[in-house]
């Protein structure tokens, strides 16, 4: 089968070790999105059988605990002053954190106390930063593994529920048609790599 390098990439390399270690790249401050790792892996593992769609889970789960246990540590550790400082530095932006989404991430710990680490895991945009606002209240370790991993868990389920589904039911379809425009997909991908990586340029840049 023909494929776009990315999917070919996925489906001859997905494992779970890569699973966990793109996952937490994902739960941390570094922008990659879920969305392009566990459908894929669940996808894998309803059309080859080389993976196992809940062991897919648990990787995906472990990882986004090991990224947000990053950002808990560093919020704990480093304080308010040094992670906003963060926030508006060049870096800072090119992972597109502000001071204005820290705050979001904040507010929304506020209102919802410990279980905003839970809720906080399903709302795009608060995912990946709302371990931040729970190091800096020094949410006890447990409570903040315990609701991380519960969200998490569920996210990530979602998502593997859907490139699962896909796999088993469409996965013909879906390669025909990957096939039939495998040369437009290509370039697609390519344009839209170059946008992104100059989109983070010009976010660090623009200070």
């Amino acid at each position: 089968m023909q494929s776009i390098p990315f999917i070919a990439w996925c489906l001859e390399h997905l494992n779970y070790w890569v699973i966990t270690l793109l996952m937490a790249i994902e739960s941390s401050f570094i922008p990659f999105p879920s969305e392009v790792v566990v459908p894929p892996a669940a996808y894998k593992a309803a059309t080859t059988g080389e993976l196992n769609v809940f062991l897919v889970v648990v990787c995906a789960t472990i990882g986004a605990l090991i990224g947000a246990l990053v950002n808990y540590g560093l919020a704990r550790y480093l304080g308010r002053p040094l992670v906003y400082r963060f926030a508006e530095s060049r870096f800072g932006h090119m992972c597109l954190i502000d001071t204005g989404k820290v705050e979001n991430a904040e507010r929304y710990f506020d209102e919802h106390g410990a279980l905003g680490t839970f809720f906080g895991r399903l709302v795009p945009a608060v995912r990946q930063l709302i371990s931040i606002p729970a190091g800096l209240a020094r949410m006890s370790l447990g409570r903040f593994v315990f609701y991380t991993t519960l969200g998490a868990g569920i996210w990530n389920s979602i998502l593997a529920g859907m490139g699962w589904y896909i796999g088993h039911y469409y996965s013909g379809q879906l390669d025909e048609k990957v096939a039939q425009y495998n040369g437009e997909l290509k370039i697609a991908m390519i344009v839209l790599g170059a946008v992104v990586v100059l989109y983070l340029i010009y976010k660090g840049m623009k200070k």
